[in-house]
């Protein structure tokens, strides 16, 4: 996967986070209409629409900034400053003083109503600054505290967006991949038909396709070094785990290319075969069919072989 398309992908992510955490809250009531769920902008920012302040428990607004309803607290109590100095620092985008500004409010107010607020907010404000493995630990310790919150689901979704934003080129280690995925697939699980849900749906697709990546490279590592076997472990793979993935006809090909070295005739046959029924008019395809007639042979299915059971309802795209 071009790492280009992996950082426009990376990018929807952050633009995602950003529009639900400092969309106008009328964009934010919108979301939270379709989805059932809240966001980080009622407690961030506002657009006059009292509505949306009164849901979240918040007073109007002057200017952009959400002043907290301090309805019976005492206007002078350090919890409210704390909390709107950091909210303050959040609007410059000074991230890093306003993820230590929440933290205060967190730790001199343990158990206030702020700080339930002020953990998500240091989650998003680490995220920003691309502190991610501090966004993501702030965000499950939201998760930890307060499981049933409405604002749970975009807690999940900070964590999958922090790992998903540290997807690096196949060469590399892909345990964020790893990570991404499992995140996205968690809040595609536990809040299905949200908007939540369906970015997460949209961003699993790229992280499926770099982990099948990552088992391509080592692939052709092994078929290049002869170790036959290895690489078709790999190919395996993801003919199992990844077919919906753009890399499931050079797999297929490539088993094609493995069986044969080692004298399989029967699996190379059934691998082209099935490429050519599912995808006709791939190179791929045609490499293959051209590999299997200059040594006599032409694409045949197995049924019985594995390649067959576990592609026989693959949907070519």
């Amino acid at each position: 996967m071009p790492s280009a398309i992996l950082t426009g992908h990376a990018r929807l992510g952050r633009q995602m986070a950003v529009a639900l955490a400092f969309a106008a809250s009328a964009v934010i009531s919108g979301c939270s209409g379709s989805s059932g769920y809240g966001g980080l902008g009622d407690y961030v920012w506002g657009g006059g629409d009292s509505s949306s302040s009164s849901s979240s428990g918040l007073s109007s607004t002057t200017g952009d900034a959400i002043s907290p309803d301090l309805s019976g607290i005492d206007d002078s109590e350090p919890i409210s400053k704390l909390y709107n100095n950091a909210l303050d620092e959040l609007n410059d985008r000074d991230f890093k003083s306003a993820a230590k500004g929440f933290g205060e409010v967190e730790r001199q107010h343990p158990y206030s109503r702020w700080a339930t607020r002020a953990i998500l907010m240091q989650s998003y404000a680490h995220y920003q600054r691309n502190d991610y493995d501090e966004a993501v630990n702030a965000a499950k310790r939201f998760i930890t505290l307060h499981p049933g919150h409405k604002d749970a689901p975009y807690a999940y979704y900070l964590i999958a967006v922090s790992h998903y934003e540290q997807i690096n080129d196949v060469k590399r280690d892909q345990t964020a991949a790893a990570n991404a995925l499992a995140s996205l697939d968690e809040i595609s699980q536990r809040y299905p038909g949200t908007s939540y849900a369906r970015d997460a749906e949209a961003k699993a697709v790229l992280a499926r396709d770099h982990l099948a990546g990552k088992e391509m490279e080592v692939g052709r590592y092994y078929l290049r070094k002869q170790a036959h076997l290895a690489g078709i472990n790999r190919f395996k793979t993801v003919v199992q785990t990844y077919q919906t993935t753009t890399h499931t006809p050079e797999a297929l090909y490539r088993l094609t290319e493995a069986y044969l070295a080692l004298g399989v005739r029967s699996e190379a046959q059934t691998a082209a075969a099935v490429l050519g029924h599912n995808y006709p008019n791939s190179d791929w395809y045609r490499d293959a069919y051209t590999l299997l007639t200059g040594q006599g042979l032409a694409p045949a299915e197995n049924k019985s072989s594995w390649i067959s059971q576990a592609l026989n309802t693959i949907n070519p795209f």
